[in-house]
């Protein structure tokens, strides 16, 4: 019996910790379909303030989620996606995390496929994981 306790005590903690990933793999999955889905809408309307890093502009100082979504719209109105894949999802401190994804697209009108990379940085809040940082990389 006092077996059976220890062993069930030492695994809270566990089962906590893969609940708090799970939350952020929910959230990294959740942001692989709305980038491949181009809802820009979807992707950042669980975030307080953003801020983006996209291609050839400086980064952005926090956006609210309407202005974060419009850019991020144009940016993807001339790609089709082809792939968009969770490379990896991890917290870095409690509370804090990162998503890397990683998309192939095409440019509206060409054939060639082109890969870029996709970080996204979160926070933990009361409701779950929140998007405060995305940066385009390539």
């Amino acid at each position: 019996m006092l077996r059976f306790l220890i062993l069930a005590l030492l695994a809270v903690p566990l089962s906590l910790r893969a609940q708090e990933s799970g939350g952020l793999d929910a959230a990294a999955e959740h942001a692989r379909e709305a980038w491949f889905r181009h809802d820009a809408a979807g992707l950042v309307s669980d975030s307080p303030r953003l801020q983006l890093q996209l291609p050839g502009a400086d980064p952005s100082a926090a956006l609210g989620p309407e202005q974060a979504a419009a850019l991020l719209r144009d940016f993807l109105s001339s790609a089709q996606e082809v792939e968009t894949v969770v490379r990896a999802a991890r917290e870095t401190e409690p509370g804090r995390g990162y998503v890397e994804l990683q998309r192939r697209y095409r440019v509206a009108g060409t054939q060639e496929v082109r890969v870029q990379g996709l970080l996204l940085g979160y926070r933990r809040s009361r409701t779950g994981w929140s998007l405060v940082e995305l940066r385009v990389v390539s």
